[in-house]
C-alpha cells in the first residue's frame, strides 16, 4: 500500500476590497444576481457570474422549483448558458455567494457537488484552469482551479 496526500492552495481575503480588480469586479455581479434569485423554499439566494476569455460577463441566480429536486443552482445556470452561448469561448473564472433575506453570508459558500462536476468538465473541455472566487461578507476565497473543489473528478466514460 502507498500512503498518498493531495494539498489544495488557495488565497483567503477578509475583505473583498482586497481582491484583484477583475475578482472584485465578477464577484460584486454574483452579489447582485442573488437579487434575482427565486428561492421561496429555503431562502437562500445564490448568485453567480463567469468570465469568458472575450470580455463577456454572464450573471445567473439559483431557481427552484415544488417539485425538488427540479431546480437549478446559480454555478450551472451560469456555465450552461455560457457555453450555449459562446461554445468555442473560455471560461475564465467564476464567481458565487450566496445571501440569506438580502444579507450576504458571512462565510464561503461552496458549490454542490453537482456544480463542481460541471465545473470540471468545462475546465477539462477547454484546457485552461478556471479560476473560482467564492465570496462571503467576512471572507472570501480564491482558488485557482476547479481541481481545488474537486481533485476526484468523474471522467471514465469510454473514450
Amino acid at each position: 500500500m502507498n500512503r498518498k496526500s493531495i494539498t489544495i492552495s488557495y488565497s483567503e481575503y477578509n475583505s473583498n476590497n482586497e481582491l484583484p480588480a477583475k475578482d472584485k469586479e465578477l464577484l460584486d455581479v454574483a452579489i447582485e444576481a442573488t437579487k434575482n434569485s427565486y428561492a421561496p423554499y429555503s431562502r437562500f439566494n445564490v448568485g453567480a457570474a463567469v468570465r469568458l476569455a472575450n470580455g463577456e460577463i454572464i450573471s445567473a441566480s439559483n431557481q427552484e422549483n415544488a417539485a425538488y429536486p427540479s431546480g437549478l443552482c446559480a454555478e450551472r445556470v451560469a456555465i450552461f448558458y455560457a457555453n450555449s452561448r459562446f461554445p468555442d469561448v473560455k471560461v475564465e473564472a467564476l464567481a458565487v455567494t450566496a445571501s440569506v433575506n438580502g444579507d450576504i453570508c458571512d462565510n464561503p459558500t461552496y458549490p454542490c457537488g453537482a456544480c463542481r462536476q460541471v465545473l470540471a468538465e468545462t475546465e477539462q473541455r477547454s484546457g485552461n484552469n478556471i479560476r473560482i472566487i467564492i465570496g462571503g461578507e467576512k471572507i472570501t476565497q480564491v482558488i485557482d482551479s476547479v481541481e481545488g473543489l474537486l481533485p476526484f473528478v468523474f471522467d471514465n466514460l469510454p473514450k
